[in-house]
């Protein structure tokens, strides 16, 4: 339970920033979290953008540790595919009635076990583009994970879901041209001569998943683009993709828009390139596999 003033800043003018990660038992049995300092650089990237207090690197990491080790019997074991959740919270706690930053701020973290998110095998969905919401403008907050960024997406993905498409595609608000991020996801497309291609754009949120695959991406070999990406590109990719915290790669078969449907691969198979990504991120994280950029931090 949480004691909050009714009119603490949070609760009235939004000032609320959280991240996104996971922990993981490794083979050997050790408990590790996937680039837990990411997360807390990406925190205060929020608080700064919101006025609010940035915390520590060192206390954030504290607290993690903590969070574990107090919670260890909650950490599913290696070889079961799950992961143990954790949601640090940072919240405005002052009560204001004027507009203006709080004077004191509250950080919390949350835990829990989370199963394997493709229980049923590594398949891929459909998408459609949402245009008739937007999720973020430009220069607006969409570059940082504030609550009521995911507010304002809620009606746009369940107006996707009710049309039977898992996620949706958002454009830019500015010119409903170019292709921003999927709803909780950051966009991938894998194009014929295996470059790596993912938007760039002030209102998308920088996906620290995103970020580790197109190093591993690089580490393979293929060339990474970082740019600006038009609706008509659609049509050059032969893997597209979802990706973030959650599930590391979610492989998209179509995207929906209006009247044309754009495909890639089959409907029952995730992409070679993605496929490849995807098995070798979780290897990191489980430690099937070497760890050459040190991501994993032992708690």
């Amino acid at each position: 339970m949480i004691s909050l003033h009714v009119a603490a800043t949070a609760l009235h003018y939004g000032q609320e920033a959280f991240e996104g990660l996971k922990v993981f038992t490794q083979k050997d049995g050790s408990v590790s979290a996937f680039r837990p300092d990411q997360n807390a650089q990406r925190l205060n990237s929020s608080a700064r953008r919101l006025l609010m207090e940035e915390v520590p690197q060192d206390l954030f990491l504290e607290a993690l540790t903590l969070l574990a080790r107090d919670n260890s019997t909650y950490i599913p074991p290696y070889g079961t595919g799950a992961s143990f959740y954790v949601r640090p919270l940072l919240i405005g706690t002052t009560p204001r009635i004027g507009v203006q930053p709080a004077d004191e701020y509250d950080l919390y973290m949350l835990g829990m076990p989370v199963g394997p998110y493709y229980k049923d095998g590594f398949y891929p969905v459909q998408a459609c583009i949402q245009d008739e919401f937007d999720r973020a403008a430009p220069h607006g907050v969409g570059n940082v994970k504030a609550g009521g960024n995911y507010a304002a997406g809620m009606m746009g993905d369940l107006y996707g879901k009710k049309r039977g498409y898992p996620i949706s595609l958002y454009l830019d608000s500015a010119s409903h041209q170019y292709i921003d991020e999927f709803g909780t996801s950051n966009f991938i497309g894998i194009t014929d001569d295996a470059t790596y291609v993912t938007p760039k754009s002030p209102s998308i949120l920088p996906s620290i998943t995103n970020v580790s695959l197109q190093t591993l991406a690089q580490d393979m070999g293929m060339r990474v683009e970082k740019r600006p990406v038009h609706l008509d590109e659609l049509t050059r990719f032969r893997e597209v993709g979802a990706c973030g915290t959650a599930a590391v790669i979610t492989p998209v078969y179509s995207i929906v828009y209006g009247d044309t449907t754009y495909t890639y691969g089959t409907p029952d198979t995730a992409g070679e390139t993605l496929t490849k990504l995807y098995e070798e991120l979780q290897g990191i994280q489980y430690g099937d596999r070497e760890d050459p950029h040190q991501w994993m931090y032992r708690l």
